[in-house]
């Protein structure tokens, strides 16, 4: 874009030959020469000065300075040569070459009536400086250049986007591809869920938009999850992640939904019991729920609530307690689960993050075992392995991955692309 807007400027070049005279003889010829390329030196140095340039604004009617005149002037000498270059930098092709031109005739001038002018005397100079290729007209524009400026300009944003990349895979550390996931869990990749700026406002996508594309991502993590524990009885997973904000609780409900779809008599039970979300993506009454079956104050049968036409069943947080850890590990959360095994097929609990707590490690111990969610451009790698050693540490299961938030556009939208017609990582 600077190419494009910058003024079509052109270039005219003079080259002068400076000589002195001498008798000819051999010591004399060479100290002429001597003299002759020190001199050079000097008369680059004076071309672009009042002394030169002067002269050639009065003889053209240039309505500028001297100091103006030479920001367009540049002069120079190869190293032990008798030759100045003179070009000269102008927006008009003919002006650029009739002012290289003029300033080559001033400088000689210049040379031979003032700078080695004899004293006293009105001989004339013995230095002389000689056109030896005459500036003429130019043809092509010097700036800008546009093929060439375009190479650069591939070239340079080619090298920024290759230290972009490297810059983003040394310092991101956020988890954005299944390849980023397999190199910190050792456990199958249970499915990926696309992202929707929408999911906040509508979470239960598998009820409210059957075919989307997120719904049907959703049955096939159903799918890879009925493989997980086929000959252990009635099912329990604990579903959580490693932060607040990855996706744990949708993943749980439309896990659910899914399930029941089948037919199965599936429990939705809400056990994060810091910040429940099951009653308001159902949009249920959530008073009374869990803590108050484990506090003894209800039978689990009063407060199971059926949704819908389906087999779902959901089990609302309840009284917000000061200790949530302990009733989660509680005898009496392991005699409501054993209760839920005789009346459900599947049993799906939502529980609060690893990292914030203690709690989904703890509920872990007592269930079929954990499904991890992690969510791409959002879950770091640390967080997700410290998840990873959380759940071991508790001398629990840690039985797959979910991935949510996956780019369907982008660089990182391969992803995704796994997912696309049921290719799946299934459990092993």
């Amino acid at each position: 874009m600077t190419a494009l807007l910058s003024p079509t400027l052109y270039q005219s070049t003079v080259q002068q030959f400076v000589s002195v005279r001498n008798s000819g003889a051999a010591w004399d010829l060479a100290q002429s020469t001597s003299y002759a390329r020190q001199a050079v030196t000097n008369y680059v140095r004076v071309v672009p000065t009042a002394i030169v340039l002067d002269p050639v604004i009065e003889d053209l009617g240039l309505d500028m300075t001297s100091g103006e005149l030479a920001g367009q002037v540049s002069a120079s000498a190869p190293l032990n040569t008798q030759v100045i270059t003179i070009t000269v930098t102008d927006e008009n092709p003919s002006q650029a070459a009739q002012l290289a031109n003029a300033i080559g005739e001033s400088l000689a001038t210049a040379v031979a009536t003032e700078l080695e002018a004899p004293t006293g005397t009105d001989a004339e100079s013995k230095v002389r400086v000689e056109t030896i290729s005459a500036a003429k007209v130019p043809t092509q524009p010097s700036s800008p250049n546009l093929q060439l400026d375009l190479a650069l300009g591939l070239l340079v944003g080619l090298a920024v986007g290759i230290g972009l990349a490297v810059l983003r895979s040394v310092l991101d550390t956020r988890v954005r591809t299944i390849q980023d996931v397999e190199g910190i869990v050792d456990a199958p990749i249970l499915g990926g869920i696309p992202f929707d700026p929408d999911s906040a406002e509508r979470p239960l996508i598998v009820q409210v938009a059957p075919r989307d594309p997120r719904a049907e991502a959703f049955r096939r993590v159903r799918t890879n999850v009925q493989f997980l524990s086929v000959d252990s009885g009635t099912p329990v997973f604990v579903v959580t992640s490693s932060a607040p904000a990855e996706g744990k609780s949708t993943t749980a409900a439309n896990l659910a939904l899914t399930l029941a779809e089948t037919g199965m008599r599936v429990a939705l039970v809400d056990a994060d019991l810091r910040k429940p979300r099951v009653a308001d993506n159902f949009h249920i009454e959530g008073g009374v729920g869990l803590t108050d079956v484990l506090a003894g104050r209800v039978p689990l049968s009063a407060v199971m609530q059926p949704w819908g036409r389906s087999k779902l069943f959901l089990l609302p947080a309840g009284t917000l307690p000061p200790n949530p850890a302990e009733l989660l590990g509680s005898r009496a959360m392991w005699q409501m689960l054993e209760e839920m095994r005789r009346a459900f097929d599947y049993v799906i609990i939502d529980a609060p993050p690893l990292l914030a707590v203690t709690d989904a490690a703890v509920l872990t111990r007592l269930t079929t075992g954990a499904i991890l969610v992690a969510a791409s451009g959002s879950t770091r790698k640390p967080q997700l392995a410290a998840a990873v050693n959380s759940i071991a540490s508790a001398d629990a299961k840690l039985l797959g991955v979910v991935m949510t938030k996956l780019p369907t556009k982008g660089p990182d939208s391969t992803a995704y692309g796994q997912y696309t017609y049921g290719v799946t990582h299934t459990a092993s």
